[in-house]
């Protein structure tokens, strides 16, 4: 078989629904593949038009449209498209154009029918698509899947590894010769003690060190014009971000959404066993949440970033429809947010200067917690050096803040109605008067203070000298848990909001305000939620900030019975996941997504879960009572 029909045969070989063919299967779709290339910006598939081929993405990227116009989904490597047209009739049902130089596989449709003759899961694969993925349930298709799969499984090689003292050059040739974008960086020197009893193949035993992608060639390489003879050690990223072989691919997912990273090393006991890519990742996660962080950060003007909007929207309804699962659409979501926080944060550094001191932009709330919606305002603060010296540095920091903040403004996450934003001076603060709002609120807990700052509790670093606001963290994490007054009072705040049930489990619907007979389930289901969860969670000395994984923080101190605590995580992924799709239908229907409910609007087997979930809650906000005894009665709001 020629070289080129192997490459073919092999690219296909990775990505569903090729994957689980046979191997004389994937020879004979390699013989009769064409190939084709579109330019960025040219169009592909046009509606209506006839098709007699199935597309397949071998590189660059596509947008798929609906007939409107509106954005559908965006493909990139290992992608399939045309599939729809080719199932009715032979007629495009939904246009696609190159976002991207692309590079495209034809397999004609007759080979198309035969495959899904043929083979079942294929066809399955091809068919289901289509049709809508709304449902109930929170743990299938491929919700379930990325939660499931462990990392190990996506590693195809073992990673290509050079030394320390590697010249550029050569490691350049060494990266061509085994066609890979990124190497290992090892130091040859140190060398695992007993490599027999770590199930690894021979070349890893020695310690990784670093990294070096094609990007490093081109921007500290070639842009710097190093001399070829340069080590590798000096343009390497030292130190590289990992994860473990036994790690789920979301876990990876919201790694590489964190850091804006595209290529991934995959370690076993510190170990480098292989190493993964973006591609790797929107394999199993077609909203390409991720290919959106990356377009964010090539933009250059708030205008750009602003322009993406729709594709935040189109990324959210998509996820939505793909049964992703609250805690994985909430994480996606927090990713974005933070990518367009930190390329305004670059920018206002391009417009402004270096900053006169170290800082770090501290996000607040949803965005915190990695349970950010599309139905979100901003909620920041910065956190600065004890150097700081407000004559000399407020003026920078101010116009930095108020950039970032009306460029959040501009790109959909609306001003803070309460002023809790760095453009706020009580709330852009050096370190230590951090320290010294923190221990007031612990030691001095005043309920309508403490009702105020409650979303201070819930904090994490997005830019800058991460270590400013990790100190918060710690600070927060140890006292809270020794100061009873602090936990009652927070308590006290959990049960202001109660679940909208009345007598005989009937719902107790908003009366009054522009929405009637509608439930707002973040005011009146997640919030509260949260709330108690926190409370629980910093009771424990918790430093987690996501509420799962608070829930897996007070699982592990016997706080709470292990069933309890699985009725509280049913109770807010359904909660999410009913304001999710509730936004995504909104987007959908071109209007305003909002957090009311109109339960009359549900299915009858959905409105029965719901009162469930807030049955769970009205019983933990009871067991919160409970353990806290002294607290005044609250009444329903």
């Amino acid at each position: 078989m020629q070289i080129e029909l192997i490459e073919i045969r092999d690219h296909l070989s990775r990505f569903p629904p090729f994957d689980e063919l046979p191997e004389e299967v994937l020879n004979d779709i390699a013989r009769q593949v064409e190939i084709a290339y579109f330019k960025a910006g040219t169009d592909i598939l046009a509606f209506n038009q006839e098709i007699h081929e199935l597309h397949y993405v071998r590189s660059g990227a596509v947008d798929i449209f609906r007939r409107n116009g509106d954005l559908y989904n965006r493909l990139t490597e290992g992608g399939i498209f045309g599939h729809f047209g080719l199932l009715r009739h032979n007629r495009v049902r939904f246009p696609a154009r190159a976002i991207e130089d692309t590079l495209l596989y034809y397999i004609p449709g007759v080979l198309f029918d035969q495959l899904c003759e043929q083979h079942e899961t294929f066809a399955d694969f091809v068919e289901a698509e289509g049709q809508s993925r709304l449902k109930a349930a929170v743990d299938n298709g491929r919700a379930s899947e990325l939660m499931k799969i462990k990392v190990r499984k996506l590693i195809s090689r073992l990673p290509v590894t050079v030394s320390l003292n590697t010249s550029v050059q050569q490691a350049a040739r060494v990266m061509t010769e085994q066609s890979v974008s990124s190497l290992v960086v090892v130091d040859p020197q140190i060398v695992w003690p007993d490599p027999q009893r770590v199930p690894v193949a021979e070349p890893q035993h020695a310690v990784m060190v670093g990294i070096m992608t094609d990007r490093d060639f081109r921007t500290r390489v070639l842009a710097e014009g190093l001399p070829l003879e340069t080590p590798v050690a000096d343009i390497m990223s030292p130190n590289p971000i990992t994860v473990q072989g036994d790690d789920t691919v979301f876990e990876a997912m919201l790694c590489m959404l964190r850091n804006n990273i595209h290529h991934l090393p995959v370690v076993q006991r510190r170990r480098p066993i292989g190493l993964i890519n973006l591609s790797d990742i929107i394999k199993y996660e077609s909203q390409s949440s991720l290919y959106l962080v990356s377009s964010i950060y090539n933009k250059q003007s708030v205008e750009e970033l602003q322009s993406l909007l729709p594709d935040v929207r189109a990324t959210f309804v998509r996820m939505a429809r793909d049964e992703a699962s609250a805690h994985m659409i909430g994480s996606a979501m927090s990713g974005v947010g933070r990518s367009f926080t930190q390329r305004l944060l670059e920018l206002a550094e391009d417009q402004l200067g270096p900053p006169p001191v170290p800082y770090s932009f501290m996000a607040l709330g949803s965005m915190a917690r990695d349970e950010q919606l599309v139905v979100t305002d901003q909620d920041n603060a910065l956190v600065l050096d004890d150097s700081f010296d407000p004559a000399l540095h407020d003026d920078y920091f101010l116009k930095l803040a108020t950039f970032v903040s009306d460029g959040l403004a501009a790109c959909g996450y609306t001003y803070c109605k309460g002023g809790i934003m760095a453009t706020n001076p009580k709330w852009r603060q050096p370190l230590k008067v951090w320290r010294g709002y923190f221990r007031d609120w612990i030691k001095n807990p005043k309920p309508e203070a403490l009702l105020n700052s409650c979303i201070f509790f819930d904090l994490d670093s997005v830019y800058g000298e991460s270590a400013l606001v990790e100190e918060l963290q710690e600070l927060l994490a140890e006292q809270a848990s020794r100061s009873e007054a602090f936990l009652g009072a927070l308590a006290r705040n959990a049960l202001n909001r109660t679940p909208p049930l009345g007598f005989f489990r009937t719902f107790v619907m908003e009366k009054d305000g522009e929405h009637k007979n509608v439930i707002n389930l973040k005011r009146r289901g997640t919030a509260p939620l949260t709330d108690l969860i926190r409370a629980h969670a910093l009771a424990c000395g918790s430093r987690a900030q996501n509420s799962f994984e608070r829930l897996d923080a007070i699982a592990a101190t016997k706080l709470m019975p292990p069933e309890a605590l699985e009725r509280l995580r049913y109770a807010l992924e359904f909660l999410s996941l009913v304001r999710i799709r509730h936004q995504a239908l909104a987007i959908e229907e071109s209007q305003e997504p909002d957090n009311d409910v109109e339960p009359e609007n549900i299915s009858s087997a959905e409105r029965h879960a719901l009162k469930d979930a807030f049955q769970v809650l009205s019983n933990a906000q009871k067991f919160l009572r409970f353990r806290y005894p002294h607290l005044p009665v609250t009444r329903p709001l």
